[in-house]
This record gives structure tokens, C-alpha cells and sequence, in this order.
């Protein structure tokens, strides 16, 4: 699957919120969990999609399923992870076009 767009920093938010709710309801959160966690991991893979989203899914599933990990904000960091990536990318296309710029009116 391609990667897509980078998703909204509200949504990654909102998700990880929805994978810590399952501690508001003592001994709820554990079995919730079970459940919550490859829903989570599909979400997550849909939402990134690529190399970033099969491996970040993989860990999200991990992640949701064993006792005491929920608190990592996995799609947040993700989320962060990607728009920095591609801050940096975009960066380094430009200097590149100006350094090619530079050399042609030399």
C-alpha cells in the first residue's frame, strides 16, 4: 500500500486518547484491549499506509495488547515522525535546486 498524506495531528491525538480510555474502566481496560488492539493496528495502517504504516501497525497492535504500554502515543509520534521526514526532504529538494541554480549561472 503507498504511502498517503500525513494525517492531522488532531486525528493521531484523538487516537491514542481512544487507546488510553480503556484505563477509565478498572479491570474493563485489560479485556478492552484484546479487542481494541488489531482494530487499532488496521486503523493505524490505513491511516499511513506504506512501509511506515506496516511497521508502525505491527507495534501499535503490540503495543495496545500488552498490560501497561497504552500510555506511548504511537500515532502521535508516527505522525510527528512523517512530517518531520518529509520538513527535512523538502528542505534538502530545495538546497539541492538552489545549489544546481548556483552552479548554472557560475
Amino acid at each position: 500500500m503507498d504511502r498517503r498524506a500525513t494525517p492531522s495531528l488532531t486525528l493521531c491525538l484523538l487516537m491514542d486518547l481512544l487507546g488510553c480510555a480503556s484505563y477509565a474502566v478498572p479491570l474493563f481496560g485489560e479485556v478492552s484491549d484484546v479487542v481494541w488492539a488489531p482494530i487499532s493496528a488496521l486503523i493505524f495502517y490505513r491511516m499511513f499506509g506504506g512501509p511506515i504504516g506496516g511497521f508502525g501497525g505491527v507495534f501499535n497492535f503490540i503495543e495496545e495488547l500488552f498490560p501497561g504500554l497504552d500510555f506511548i502515543p504511537t500515532f502521535t509520534i508516527s505522525r510527528m515522525v512523517v512530517y518531520f521526514t518529509n520538513q527535512w526532504q523538502e528542505n534538502r529538494k530545495k538546497n539541492i535546486l538552489n545549489d544546481f541554480r548556483a552552479e548554472k549561472r557560475a
